[in-house]
């Protein structure tokens, strides 16, 4: 598959799966829920890789690296940001969440020395600014304060555990480990860590019958996590951390998008602004870098 499609399938899934994520909120601890979320997705990678014959097996040191991955990317991730929109709006969450690709871009630099070229930071900045102006109407209504500052600190922790998880990822996929089989046994150990924690917080393994929950789960297993993930995550080794990173930025607007038809969402001026900062950030970020005057001058004359 291309990083075209890879690319679009990451987006449209994950701007999509806000509609599931509603429909498992309720009667089941949310805990619970993400454990069942992600145990789902690992048996079916673990499935898959055994009808495909991948390997399995792997040393102490490497299932180290998978029970980190997992653990930041598929457990601690989603527990800090869950806790964080108890205290602020889903605006102010997706906006922190957003700084996924600035923290990316930090930590490529530090693990892998990457070089980062000025597009992808004019290209960041005009999205960020592009999801902040699409959310300006509800920051209108926050009040800085003490448990707003504890939701963003949450939601700040939880961006920067998702980002250690994909820089193991990335170690995984240049050790030549392929990412079906990473993401089974990643997935396998933050369910495990989520059921840990919904143990230690005395949370009750309950399930819903109801079509709207079982279908949501299945849609958040199959598609926001073995689908999406494994698209956002080869992409990570195939395009870079940075660039792979701004689909964090352009998914809220893809989830405005499905809103205005699912929903009857109205549009405004912050939401036109917005979407089209969005998309030139993201055009910006994912062009081919430009030749220096230096280099052409070089080119040709050799």
């Amino acid at each position: 598959m291309n990083n075209t499609m890879l690319y679009l399938l990451t987006v449209v899934i994950w701007g999509s799966t806000w509609i599931a994520i509603n429909y498992q909120l309720g009667d089941v601890a949310v805990e619970a829920s993400v454990a069942y979320r992600f145990a789902l997705a690992s048996l079916t990678l673990f499935a898959f890789a055994m009808i495909k014959k991948m390997p399995l097996r792997y040393t102490l040191k490497q299932h180290g690296l998978f029970a980190l991955f997992g653990t930041c990317l598929f457990g601690l991730n989603y527990l800090l940001l869950y806790n964080a929109q108890q205290h602020i709006n889903s605006a102010l969450t997706c906006i922190g969440f957003s700084t996924l690709m600035l923290i990316n871009i930090v930590n490529t630099r530090i693990f892998y020395k990457t070089k980062i070229t000025e597009q992808v930071y004019y290209g960041g900045a005009c999205g960020l600014a592009g999801i902040v102006i699409l959310f300006w109407p509800q920051l209108n209504d926050v009040q800085l304060g003490a448990a707003t500052l504890l939701g963003l600190a949450l939601c700040i922790a939880g961006t920067c555990s998702a980002s250690v998880g994909t820089m193991v990822s990335i170690r995984n996929q240049k050790n030549n480990i392929a990412v079906v089989p990473a993401n089974a046994w990643g997935m396998f150990y933050g369910t495990v860590f989520m059921v840990i924690v919904a143990l230690i917080q005395g949370k009750s393994f309950t399930f819903s019958f109801t079509t709207e929950y079982i279908a949501s789960l299945v849609y958040l297993s199959i598609f926001g996590s073995v689908i999406a993930f494994g698209c956002y995550l080869s992409l990570m080794t195939r395009i870079g951390a940075h660039k792979t990173s701004y689909a964090n930025i352009i998914f809220p607007g893809v989830a405005v998008v499905i809103s205005t038809f699912v929903e009857g969402f109205v549009w405004s001026e912050f939401t036109v602004a917005g979407l089209i900062l969005m998309v030139v950030g993201n055009l910006i970020v994912l062009a081919k870098p430009r030749k220096s005057r230096k280099s052409k001058t070089i080119a040709a004359t050799a």
